[in-house]
């Protein structure tokens, strides 16, 4: 009995599997095989029409909705503000650096106008020191003149004096002590000793 019931299961397993067998060469045979042969005869057509198959589907394909592919070339209108705003910042960092180049050249400009100012400022010192020298030397030579002609008798100075020139003349005369000065003037003609007297005045 146990072994009828295992012949009987084994016979309804084959005839389980004998029919999905059978499916599935019902399947390829009436389906897959007719529909693998017609897509290589059109594309062997389609081949010697010189038609490109793939091209062709691509269009058919864009026509339906949901296929639909989005053109590289059109943009969301997001991605538009975004580009404006990227070439606006583009601009703006252009400008600033147009500026910054500016300012740049400008504090060049300054210092090297500070340099030269600088410059200019030590020579007109080094100047400014020399005439000072110069001055004190020059100070120092007239107070030895004027103390030469203090030790002068009046009677030899009064004629040198006549003729040198106005300006350098009372020059001397008005650094000369009183009774060094009126000794000279008295040794001078009159109308010298009045000309010297009256420059003295002014």
């Amino acid at each position: 009995m146990a072994k009828s019931k295992k012949k009987r299961k084994a016979k309804e397993v084959e005839v389980v599997e004998r029919k999905s067998f059978g499916f599935f060469q019902i399947l390829l045979a009436w389906i897959i095989i007719p529909l693998m042969f017609t897509t290589a005869v059109v594309l062997i057509i389609a081949k010697v029409a010189d038609v490109n198959v793939f091209d062709q589907a691509k269009e058919w394909t864009s026509k339906i909705p949901f296929l639909e592919e989005k053109k590289p070339d059109e943009k969301v209108e997001g991605d538009l503000i975004l580009e404006e705003r990227v070439i606006s910042l583009q601009a703006e960092i252009q400008e600033k650096e147009a500026q910054l180049f500016e300012v740049q050249n400008e504090l060049s400009q300054v210092k090297d106008s500070n340099e030269t100012l600088v410059i200019e400022k030590e020579k007109l010192n080094e100047e400014i020191e020399q005439l000072k020298i110069e001055q004190s030397e020059s100070k120092r030579d007239f107070k030895e003149i004027v103390s030469t002609y203090e030790q002068m008798s009046a009677k030899s100075a009064a004629p040198v004096i006549t003729e040198m020139g106005d300006a350098e003349a009372v020059q001397i005369l008005s650094s000369l002590k009183p009774a060094t000065l009126a000794s000279i003037l008295e040794k001078m003609t009159p109308e010298e000793a009045a000309k010297y007297t009256s420059m003295l005045t002014k």
